[in-house]
């Protein structure tokens, strides 16, 4: 992994399994006839593979087998940075959390694999609390199989992005560490009304 100096944080595996735990919504991107075909879904991780599910009548579906090459991105927290923050004088920023991943894609077509990876992931996704518990032998679940569709995506290659002010100041990053904090504890109320009418 390259980064510019002092300016992104070099991460570990640590870091982006973190990344991915806490923000399994995932942006996956493969290539059809030179054109990007893209899906955000939420993945989970699960002895080292991405575990995911989607529609079946989603057109994505026929790139996610085969051993299919797939990018993968997910998003951390992010926001602006004003110089009005800092001790010192900056120029204005955008701290951001990304994690990349490459992989190879197979298919999962065991409807019993299916089922469970379904499970699995309402366990993962409904901690710590587990106020809701899906259960395997739900006859719903069976009329539902048909228009699932499972894969595995093997990673091949991971990078993470960290942008985080980590060139500044000590006093300084713990600012922006602060208003990214801030930030991404907005009461999001107004903007959900203005694009939900």
């Amino acid at each position: 992994m390259n980064y510019p100096p002092k300016e992104h944080q070099e991460t570990n595996i640590q870091h982006v399994m973190t990344v991915i735990k806490n923000y399994p919504l995932a942006t996956v991107i493969s290539v059809s006839n030179h054109e990007p075909v893209i899906t955000h879904i939420p993945l989970i991780l699960q002895n080292n593979e991405l575990i995911g599910h989607l529609d079946a009548n989603n057109p994505h579906t026929e790139l996610l087998k085969n051993q299919n090459k797939v990018t993968i991105i997910f998003s951390g927290p992010q926001c602006y940075i004003s110089p009005s923050i800092y001790s010192s004088k900056q120029l204005p920023t955008w701290n951001y959390v990304k994690v990349h991943i490459e992989g190879t894609v197979t298919e999962i077509t065991d409807p019993n694999i299916i089922k469970q990876s379904m499970v699995d992931m309402t366990t993962f996704l409904e901690s710590p609390e587990h106020k809701f518990q899906l259960d395997y032998q739900d006859p719903r679940m069976e009329k539902y199989l048909p228009y699932v569709k499972s894969f595995k995506v093997v990673i091949t290659n991971w990078e993470g992005k960290f942008k985080l002010s980590q060139n500044k100041s000590i006093e300084d990053f713990n600012r922006a560490k602060t208003e990214m904090i801030k930030r991404n504890q907005v009461d999001i109320t107004s903007f959900l009304n203005e694009i939900i009418e």
